[in-house]
C-alpha cells in the first residue's frame, strides 16, 4: 500500500539515504578494518563498536530502501480542496480556551510537532481528515477530550 510523502520529505529521506551510502557506510568498514589491525577481535572495544554502528547503518538503508519504494509523492502546492486532506495547513481554534493551533498533515516520517507538522496517523490528524470549514473536531486526549473548530483550510508547497 503506498505512503503519501511530500516532496520535501522525500527529498529528505533520499539524501538521508544517500549519505547512508558515500559517506557512512565507507567510514564504518574503515574503522572495522583498523580495529582488526590492532590484534584480537574477542577483547576488542573498536571493533565491536564498529560492527555494532555498522549493523545500525546496514538496517537504515534497508529501512529507507523499503520507505522510498512504497512513497507516493502528492504535490501540495496543486491540490485544492474543501475539505481537510494530506498536505493540508488547518488553522484550528480550541473552543475552551480560544488558544489557535496551525497543523500541516503530513506522512508519519515528516512529522515535526516542533514545526506545525502532525502525521495524518496522529490522534489529531486522524480527527481533522475529511472536515470542513466551520465543523467541530473532538480529539480525545490521555487527559481529556478536546474540541476544535476547524477555521481555515489552506495548501502550500511542501
Amino acid at each position: 500500500m503506498p505512503t503519501p510523502i511530500t516532496k520535501k520529505g522525500y527529498d529528505a529521506l533520499k539524501a538521508e539515504l544517500d549519505r547512508l551510502h558515500k559517506v557512512e557506510r565507507p567510514k564504518v568498514i574503515e574503522a572495522i578494518a583498523e580495529a582488526r589491525a590492532h590484534g584480537d577481535l574477542s577483547e576488542n572495544a573498536e571493533y565491536d563498536a564498529a560492527k555494532e554502528r555498522q549493523g545500525f547503518i546496514e538496517a537504515r538503508i534497508g529501512e529507507l530502501n523499503h520507505k522510498l519504494a512504497d512513497a507516493r509523492i502528492i504535490d501540495t502546492s496543486k491540490l485544492s480542496s474543501e475539505t481537510v486532506v494530506f498536505g493540508a495547513t488547518v488553522l484550528i481554534v480550541e473552543t475552551e480556551s480560544q488558544q489557535k493551533k496551525q497543523y500541516t498533515l503530513v506522512g508519519q516520517d515528516e512529522a515535526d510537532l516542533k514545526n506545525g507538522k502532525i502525521s495524518v496517523q496522529s490522534p489529531v490528524g486522524k480527527a481533522l481528515i475529511g472536515k470542513r470549514v466551520g465543523d467541530l473536531v473532538e480529539v480525545t486526549t490521555p487527559a481529556r477530550v478536546v474540541e476544535y473548530e476547524v477555521c481555515e483550510i489552506r495548501f502550500e508547497e511542501l
